[in-house]
Formats: structure tokens, C-alpha cells, sequence
């Protein structure tokens, strides 16, 4: 196959300080802060005040080990990362996966429709070798695997949570995970058999079919059999790892015997918001993601409003706020965001004849 157009590539996306004096990206920011402020200031029972107390008095232990069981997922998201990339074709250390990883989650924090998704691959292209739609092939993958998982844990968790009945709008919410399983399976499915047949039957120019190919190559060819089990131990712990963050943020706000989640309650809670944040309206789901766990915390589990609300705004404030500050911090250092940390600056890279 002939080597993928490089030209388009190398255009760089705007940057980060660009995207952030951009009127969308202001307002897709301002727009759920101030719809959060509403929501919280009419919703019944909520209590500003004991809200301040219940932050302010947050054991600092507890939501110490609350941030360090979050950011262990990223060395666990950057190992995953570089199995997908070394079946495309390309050795990569975990922790250049790692960096790259956390620097695309600080794109994906402060702009919308998960732009950090392909400000990874480009990152990956400008420091290594590679090919940005390959590349972007073992992300989508990378999102499928961790959609399906989602959905899997959280259904397993559910039932377990609420093995005594299920509760009207948990019946809602599992109908909408199967549903998801299987668009996804069925989409797979149809990418792999039917794929490129079907669009070298439309009128689409040749190297757009080029880049699909390559896309296509990415995501089936940079995991065989042998690397399922791995990959889903590995994903299963990521996930892990946000459920362990909130499980501390609970325990850290003293909700420890008043909010009786559990384990596996804990477990769908994190999950579902984790799903929230697939939404690509705002950044890293702003707005829909804490008006999704306060509902769930109240509807669902019966937790008081300004409780529920104490718990997801210091959950996102370590899945969130901390990326945009730690995120920030790294991407003022860090070598690869001016493509001189891989390999085209000598970096170690190993890449097989068709990334060449």
C-alpha cells in the first residue's frame, strides 16, 4: 500500500491558548457554570451554606488518596495505550504514552467535543514517525474499550447494587447501556466486514479511502487475540481507579454511614458519570455530568440535595480541576508539545516499514 499523504498532516491544530479565545469554546464553559449556579440555587433542600461547611471540612488524607487512586489510572491508560500502538507498529515508552495521554484529557477539559481525542494522535504524529489516521485508529479503540467497559461494570454493579429491585429510572438507564453495546458491536461489525466496500461505492475522493484504510488498520490490526485478556484486566482497573476517587471523596466529606452507596453503588455512580462525559457539548461534560450525579445521588439513592451536590462538585474537582492545573503546568514544559520529545528528536521509537 502506498505510503499515506503526509502534506495534510502536518498542519497543526489550533493551539490550546487559540482554542480558548474562541466564542464557542467560552461559552460551552460559562453556559454550565451558570446553569449549575441555577439548578443548585432552586433545587429543593439545597443549603449553600452547609455546602461551603461540607467542602471546607473535607478530611485533606482521605481526598489525598482519593487524587492519588485517580492518577494512577493514567500510567494504567498510557501502559494500554502503547500495547494498541506496538500491534499498529510503533515502540513507545508508557510514560511518553502517559504524558501525551494527560496532555490530550487537558484539551478535553477546556475545549468541547472531545478535541483532545485527536490532539493526542497529532501530538503522537508530530513527535514520532507515524500515521495520524492509524494513530487515530487505536484511539477509537482505546474509546470503544473503554465505552464497552463502562457499560459492562456499570451494569454489573447495578444489579448488584439494586439486586433487591430496580429502581424505575435504573431500568431506563440499563435499556440505554444495551443499547449502547450493541450499536457498538454492531458497528464494529459492520467497519470490519463492510467498511471500505461500502464507501468505495460512494463518490469519495481516493485518499480519503487512503486515510479509512489506515483508520480501519488502526483499529483492528493493533490488537490480536493474545492481547484481549490484558487489555481487559487493564481497562477494568482504569475504571477501577475512578470508582476508588469517589469512594474517598464520600469517605472524605464524612458521608462514610449517611450515604449508603457501597461498593458496587459507588462503582455505577462513577461509571455513569463517566459516560456523561462522552458527551461532547461542553468540556469534559460540564454541566451535564454534575447535574447527572446530583440526580442520581437524590433520585436514585435517596442522598439530601446539598450532599449530593458537595460530592460532585469535589469529585470534579480532582477529575477536573486538577487536570487543568497539573495539565497546564505540563504543557508549558513539556517537549512534546513543541514536537521535540520522540522521535524525530532522537527520542527511542521502534516502527515497523509501513509507519515509515
Amino acid at each position: 500500500m502506498p505510503d499515506e499523504p503526509r502534506a495534510p498532516e502536518e498542519t497543526p491544530p489550533p493551539s490550546l491558548a487559540d482554542r480558548l479565545r474562541q466564542p464557542r469554546t467560552v461559552v460551552s464553559i460559562a453556559l454550565p457554570l451558570v446553569v449549575i449556579g441555577l439548578v443548585l440555587a432552586n433545587l429543593p433542600g439545597f443549603h449553600l451554606d452547609r455546602l461551603t461547611s461540607l467542602i471546607l471540612g473535607a478530611s485533606p488524607g482521605l481526598l489525598a488518596l482519593g487524587f492519588v487512586t485517580y492518577y494512577a489510572g493514567f500510567p494504567l491508560r498510557g501502559y494500554r495505550w502503547r500495547i494498541l500502538l506496538r500491534g499498529s507498529g510503533l515502540a513507545i515508552s508508557t510514560r511518553d504514552a502517559s504524558e501525551i495521554i494527560f496532555l490530550s484529557w487537558l484539551v478535553n477539559c477546556v475545549v468541547p467535543a472531545k478535541l483532545g481525542d485527536v490532539y493526542r494522535a497529532w501530538l503522537l504524529r508530530l513527535n514520532y514517525a507515524v500515521s495520524l489516521s492509524r494513530t487515530l485508529g487505536t484511539v477509537f479503540l482505546e474509546r470503544v474499550l473503554d465505552l464497552l467497559a463502562i457499560t459492562v461494570l456499570a451494569l454489573a454493579s447495578g444489579f448488584w447494587s439494586f439486586r433487591s429491585g430496580l429502581p424505575p429510572a435504573v431500568q431506563v438507564l440499563f435499556g440505554l447501556g444495551v443499547l449502547v453495546v450493541v450499536l457498538l458491536s454492531a458497528g464494529l461489525f459492520t467497519m470490519r466486514n463492510f467498511g471500505a466496500r461500502l464507501l468505495r461505492r460512494l463518490p469519495i475522493p481516493g485518499r480519503l479511502l487512503e486515510y479509512y484504510d489506515r483508520f480501519e488498520e488502526g483499529v483492528f490490526g493493533s490488537v490480536g487475540t493474545a492481547q484481549i485478556p490484558r487489555l481487559a484486566v487493564l481497562t477494568g482497573l482504569i475504571w477501577a481507579t475512578e470508582a476508588g476517587r469517589l469512594w474517598f471523596v464520600i469517605q472524605a466529606l464524612g458521608f462514610g454511614s449517611d450515604v449508603q452507596l457501597g461498593i458496587s453503588g459507588t462503582f455505577f455512580v462513577a461509571l455513569a458519570a463517566s459516560l456523561l462525559t462522552a458527551v461532547p457539548f461542553t468540556p469534559a461534560g460540564l454541566g451535564i455530568v454534575e447535574a447527572g450525579v446530583v440526580g442520581i445521588l437524590t433520585v436514585i439513592y435517596g442522598v439530601p440535595p446539598t450532599d449530593a451536590a458537595a460530592i460532585a462538585l469535589v469529585d470534579r474537582s480532582i477529575s477536573v480541576l486538577s487536570i487543568i492545573v497539573l495539565g497546564g503546568l505540563l504543557y508549558l514544559v513539556s517537549p512534546k508539545v513543541r514536537g521535540t520529545g520522540g522521535a524525530r528528536s532522537g527520542g527511542e521509537m521502534a516502527v515497523r516499514g509501513q509507519y515509515e
